[in-house]
């Protein structure tokens, strides 16, 4: 086995107090995880699953649609070089989150469109930001995106860490809405 439980991984990046994180989830998380690589102020992302039942699951149990988890980032940011609301932009931008359970042929609960918050303060900006997409009338119907309190986050097997960057693909070609 190539990876191991998140509460046994040593810190990433020399994580440091003045360093926060988000999670999302918006369909295959190779491509979520490109896109916020690119954002300036984010130190590391890392792919996983998180919001369902089953202790340290593999990609394989998730991909059976038994398990309850997303596909996810867990994003590693500089709050004072990159905001929540920007890495909320950010993924407004990246996924269509119209589309329950499912993003582009991928299809199941895995790849569902997810905001999950640390915290109250990150709580009200998803929710406030979510709101401010249906206003704006961006997407061409009704937002499902889930918002919900974070569970374990649970780090995928290497293979999937920097799937692209591994393959020699600059980066990847995701949607922008």
């Amino acid at each position: 086995m190539d990876r191991m439980p998140r509460a046994l991984q040593p810190a990433l990046n020399g994580w440091e107090d003045t360093m926060a994180k988000a999670m999302f989830g918006a369909g295959c998380f190779w491509g979520v995880e490109d896109a916020f690589r690119a954002v300036e102020g984010v130190s590391d992302v890392a792919v996983g699953y998180s919001g369902g039942a089953i202790d340290d699951p593999s990609y394989e149990m998730v991909c059976g649609g038994n398990t309850g988890h997303a596909e996810v980032v867990e994003v590693t940011f500089e709050p004072d070089a990159v905001s929540y609301a920007e890495l909320l932009e950010v993924l407004w931008s990246i996924h269509d989150a119209t589309t329950l359970n499912r993003q582009g042929p991928d299809m199941g609960t895995q790849y569902r469109s997810a905001i999950y918050y640390y915290d109250d303060a990150q709580k009200a900006e998803a929710e406030a930001s979510k709101a401010a997409q249906e206003a704006a009338g961006r997407y061409p119907g009704p937002i499902v995106t889930e918002i919900s309190a974070a569970s374990p986050f649970y780090r995928g097997e290497e293979y999937h860490q920097q799937y692209f960057a591994k393959r020699g693909m600059a980066n990847c070609h995701v949607a922008r809405y």
